[in-house]
């Protein structure tokens, strides 16, 4: 191969690390215990030049500054399109139980277990949160750190509005990583989108990496690395915007994590973060009333950090163990979640007199938690989190008979959720005559 070749091929499989000086011969042995290729290429330099030999002689020698802050910018003409608006009309008369059920046996709402038990996720024993949560938490082997790493977005909501959708994708990995009691340190984005030569695609893209950069910049969250996919159409039509966020956080102790499954009868169930019922571009409209209308939920990303920060401080301190972000499904999808996980019932009733049940338990208003606590604790946690200014709920308790109820409402049994949850991909695999790996 020439120099040319290796250096701007673009063969896949491939990592570029640099080392602390003297740390080689370590890499090398970490790198063939994998059996993995290694060598090293070069060294870091003060001269600001890119210089690259090949057999002895300089075959390329250029300032960096080049490819970095003197690079060519790339300027496509764009048009960016206003936000969908307008009401999200639904039927008031609809059951909220049965559309409940109906929405966790939907494709994007079903459990992912079929998928997820295809792979070993427990390599050395180091993942202490299995797939399920809302975020993985894996352990810095041989101590009691623990990464939290979790993908996010909504592409319904950037189609709708792709700057505020691509905020909402940023904020819920904040929020995923915060709701097992992690710091959320980084993200990687991944911008997938359809044709960039068409202007209105290009608004799409330039809205998405200013909203990315805005809620990246509110809630401390830095884009490290990245990639784009691009031209992605069928027929000439583009995909949904699409710009997935991938994030990771530090958990100090991982014995001091929270999980989503309900642990103890007559626990309090609170939300942290108010409860408005933004209907708009949600899941409940598009599975139970056939549209996709309205505007999409906005992010007041003021409130995601404050919310967010006061319930990664309960977990911190050891005061809540049970946790879950509210997020596609709204606040209704998120407990039945969490006492599916845990087998565990619960009573809750609507929160305000004037309220509906339809947009209270199905609106996807962003920055909220729900948290299952003791019931001696519960007082303090509420006047706690008014202190501060944050909208807290207290929406009901746990309990011990596995049925889900809700004042007003009627109930329906835990195994009757189960069902169509646990079994929408296993009998989707099957019907498509795909072998079933247990």
């Amino acid at each position: 191969m020439s120099a040319y070749d290796m250096m701007l091929s673009e063969s896949q499989e491939r990592m570029l690390a640099v080392l602390k000086p003297g740390r080689e011969a370590e890499a090398e042995r970490i790198f063939k215990k994998w059996e993995l290729d290694f060598a090293v290429i070069g060294i870091t330099t003060d001269t600001k030049r890119l210089v690259v030999k090949h057999k002895g002689a300089v075959v390329a020698d250029m300032p960096i500054t080049a490819l970095s802050d003197e690079a060519p910018r790339y300027e496509r003409p764009y048009q960016k399109r206003a936000p969908m608006n307008g009401r999200a009309e639904y039927d008031s008369s609809k059951s909220v139980i049965e559309s409940l059920q109906k929405i966790l046996s939907s494709p994007d709402m079903a459990s992912r277990r079929w998928v997820w038990e295809q792979y070993d996720h427990t390599v050395m024993a180091d993942t202490v949160q299995r797939p399920g949560g809302d975020a993985a938490v894996v352990r810095v082997h041989g101590t009691n750190k623990g990464l939290a790493m979790t993908t996010d977005v909504t592409p319904r909501y950037c189609k709708a509005d792709p700057y505020e959708g691509a905020k909402q994708a940023v904020a819920e990995a904040w929020r995923n990583i915060t709701a097992v009691g992690a710091k959320p340190l980084a993200i990687t984005d991944n911008l997938n989108y359809g044709n960039p030569e068409k202007p209105d695609i290009m608004g799409e893209i330039v809205a998405g990496v200013d909203g990315i950069a805005e809620a990246c910049r509110a809630l401390n969250f830095p884009v490290i690395g990245g990639n784009c996919s691009l031209y992605n159409e069928t027929n000439g039509e583009g995909i949904l915007p699409t710009p997935a966020i991938g994030g990771v956080g530090l958990m100090a102790d991982v014995h001091r994590m929270a999980t989503i499954p309900f642990k103890r009868e007559g626990d309090a169930i609170i939300v942290i973060g108010e409860t408005t019922g933004n209907l708009g571009q949600s899941i409940y409209l598009r599975e139970i009333e056939g549209c996709e209308t309205g505007a999409c939920p906005p992010v007041d990303l003021a409130s995601e950090k404050k919310n967010g920060e006061f319930v990664r401080k309960l977990i911190e301190s050891g005061r809540v163990d049970t946790a879950h972000d509210v997020s596609d499904g709204g606040l209704l999808v998120a407990l039945a979640e969490m006492a599916l996980a845990g087998n565990i019932g619960l009573q809750v009733g609507i929160a305000g007199e004037t309220t509906e049940s339809i947009p209270f338990f199905f609106g996807e208003d962003q920055a909220r938690y729900v948290l299952a606590l003791p019931a001696e604790h519960t007082q303090d946690v509420l006047d706690e989190a008014r202190d501060h200014g944050i909208f807290v709920t207290a929406l009901g308790k746990t309990q011990a008979a596995q049925t889900l109820r809700i004042t007003g409402e009627g109930e329906i049994a835990l195994p009757d959720l189960l069902d169509g949850y646990e079994g929408w991909f296993p009998n989707y695999m099957a019907s498509e005559e795909v072998p079933v790996t247990n």
